[in-house]
């Protein structure tokens, strides 16, 4: 048992430990901050010197990596080049191909227009006869250098083609200078003309088919005359048609073209009369 006074003196024992506790539980952690913050700003000061390993192992693996990268890059660049390359060589190869191409199909089709024209014109030479000699004379005439003291020389033909107006006006006259080769030719295009066009001829015309009616059918007064019989409104008929069974029908109505009838369930259809003068319908009385 312990009396008031002890209490007393244990308890402010216990008062001053814990203060002194706590001061030094405070001057632990404000040396530990201050340690920790230097180390801190070593730590920075070494980074800012590019010496510390935490900073130069990842800036080697960057670097590393951005050479791969780099080398990469660079051959994929190469690459790129050497593609463009070959396709400018494949284009111009192709337009030197294509040129030469149209080159010789452009030789071939002048090369055969001209043998053509040079077979047409020996066709025109040899099936020309009374112009042969007029021909040949302008040929060679051309084939001869112009000379220009020759006392032979020709003067060309001069056409003269008059019209008279009245009497107070001139005369107006149209002259046309052609040479004797180009009269020629005109004369070998008109004979080529006549010789390919021929004769008018006129096709006949084929005659127009009358189509011939098997059945006599008209339409007189409101009746129909058919086969010999006459067929009135209200008159049952039966209707037979090719490769269909025969059907009965009451007549309705007989126009001048068709007849109108009625069948057993009600429905109402047409034939024309010309159909039964074609044949394509038959008829007759239904005395059933």
């Amino acid at each position: 048992e312990m009396d008031d006074e002890d209490c007393e003196r244990r308890r402010m024992e216990c008062l001053d430990e814990m203060s002194n506790l706590e001061k030094q539980f405070t001057d632990l952690k404000d040396q530990l901050y201050k340690e920790r913050l230097s180390q801190v700003d070593a730590k920075l000061q070494e980074v800012i010197a590019g010496k510390a390993p935490e900073y130069l192992e990842p800036l080697a693996a960057l670097q590393e990596n951005m050479q791969i990268r780099t080398k990469v890059a660079g051959i994929y660049r190469e690459l790129c080049l050497e593609s463009v390359k070959n396709k400018y060589e494949c284009e111009i190869q192709a337009s030197r191909q294509h040129c030469e191409s149209e080159k010789l199909l452009l030789y071939d089709t002048v090369q055969s227009e001209l043998e053509e024209k040079i077979r047409r014109l020996e066709e025109d030479r040899h099936s020309i006869d009374i112009t042969s000699e007029l021909w040949n004379d302008e040929l060679q005439s051309r084939k001869k250098r112009k000379d220009p003291f020759s006392p032979d020389k020709k003067k060309p033909v001069v056409v003269v083609f008059l019209k008279e107006f009245s009497l107070t006006f001139p005369r107006p006259y149209i002259v046309y200078m052609l040479q004797d080769l180009d009269i020629l030719e005109d004369w070998t295009t008109i004979r080529k003309a006549m010789a390919t066009l021929g004769p008018h001829r006129v096709k006949p015309e084929p005659p127009v088919k009358l189509e011939k009616h098997l059945h006599s059918a008209r339409s007189e007064e409101g009746r129909l005359y058919y086969d010999g019989e006459w067929y009135g409104r209200g008159q049952t008929i039966c209707i037979d048609k090719k490769d269909e069974c025969p059907t009965s029908a009451i007549i309705t109505t007989i126009n001048h073209d068709e007849v109108w009838f009625k069948r057993p369930d009600g429905s109402k259809s047409k034939l024309y009369i010309s159909q039964l003068q074609k044949g394509k319908y038959s008829i007759k009385h239904n005395h059933n």
